[in-house]
């Protein structure tokens, strides 16, 4: 295990359905957990550079405004693809269900009727 990884992920070992399972709820709760936090960071760093700057007078601080938006739009765009990763994680573990139903659940095996003439 590389210690660059993240550890919530990469100590659950791939042995069978249950583990992508754990996986897969695991990578969700991260991605959820991040969203809220970008989400939550840009409007803070919105206020700060509001009112750290002060701007030009002649535009009254809507120039620096203008720039925290962008600043904050950034963390607001990492808070949406984090959000679609975490709907992504849902998707792997659809996936790996379809594909792999007959492993994890085998079909029963119909009954042989023998029709014997009496």
């Amino acid at each position: 295990m590389s210690k660059d990884r993240i550890p919530e992920l990469s100590e659950i070992p791939f042995t069978g359905a249950k583990s992508i399972t754990a996986y897969s709820q695991a990578g969700r709760k991260l991605c959820r957990d991040l969203t809220i936090e970008f989400d939550m960071a840009a409007d803070e760093v919105y206020a700060a550079l509001v009112a750290s700057q002060k701007g030009n007078p002649m535009l009254l601080g809507v120039d620096v405004r203008i720039r925290a938006r962008r600043v904050q739009k950034r963390l607001k765009r990492a808070s949406e693809h984090t959000k679609a990763a975490g709907a992504e994680m849902v998707r792997f573990h659809a996936q790996f269900r379809k594909e792999f139903a007959d492993v994890l659940n085998p079909p029963k095996s119909k009954p042989k009727f023998n029709f014997k003439d009496d």
